[in-house]
């Protein structure tokens, strides 16, 4: 479930790392990104930024986020950042 949970933000390149969070314990961590699925992790991004792009020209665009975040960052969801890392294939 964690890997599900995802978030574009939750992927740091350039510092090798992805953060968890809400993971066991419910509790935030980082841990290392290693290098070898990269490029394939890259071309994954290309193609949901292109069905995000798609999806915002059609205003459907939004991830979930929960009462707190959506109250605290009311256009959040909608912005790249906060997109799953793995969509789902069909509109929620």
């Amino acid at each position: 479930m964690e890997c599900v949970r995802l978030r574009m933000k939750d992927i740091d390149f350039e510092m090798n790392c992805v953060i968890i969070r809400s993971g066991k314990g419910d509790k935030d961590r980082e841990t290392v990104f290693p290098e070898s699925p990269k490029n394939d992790l890259r071309q994954h991004l290309e193609n949901v930024r292109e069905l995000y792009e798609s999806d915002r020209a059609q205003n459907v665009a939004e991830a979930y986020l929960p009462g707190a975040l959506a109250r605290k960052y009311p256009h959040a969801s909608k912005e790249w950042a906060w997109q799953w890392l793995l969509p789902s294939k069909t509109l929620s």
